[in-house]
């Protein structure tokens, strides 16, 4: 079973998942990387989801304000073997939840092209892409993604 826990990104298992995330990107992005990397710093984050099964942490998520009315979904993670089971969903739907909580009613995201599973998901959880914005505009290996909460 899943547990959901909302933390800040100064969580140790939070931090320690955002480094399998960062080494795990590092392979996907290559040459990219240090553009990506400048973005995703995790440090204060204050709306941050970890996820537990049997009391190890097997993924995490959280959101930043991009403006009064929007959040930016960033740093969604699921170790490679616990993919499948619904944690990346789980993680996504409570970020959603908590983010209508604080009266934020969009969604947006960035992820990479050769992202596909990632892709898919946030399609199926109602994302639709849009033109890139913000640093990722004009950035082709970048897909920008947005839904209304």
């Amino acid at each position: 079973m899943i547990v959901l826990f909302r933390t800040t990104s100064n969580h140790t298992d939070f931090q320690k998942l955002v480094v399998q995330l960062d080494d795990y990107l590092q392979v996907i992005d290559g040459e990219d990387h240090a553009f990506y990397s400048q973005f995703n710093k995790s440090n204060l984050l204050k709306n941050a989801l970890i996820a537990y099964e049997n009391k190890i942490p097997v993924g995490i998520g959280a959101y930043k304000e991009y403006d009064t009315e929007t959040i930016e979904i960033k740093r969604m993670f699921t170790f490679p073997e616990q993919r499948g089971k619904g944690v990346a969903k789980a993680i996504l739907t409570e970020l959603e939840n908590w983010a209508r909580e604080e009266n934020y009613s969009v969604a947006i995201l960035e992820t990479g092209v050769e992202l596909k599973d990632a892709i898919s998901l946030y399609q199926k959880m109602g994302y639709q892409i849009i033109e890139n914005y913000g640093q990722y505009i004009g950035v082709e290996n970048s897909i920008c993604m947005k839904k209304h909460l």
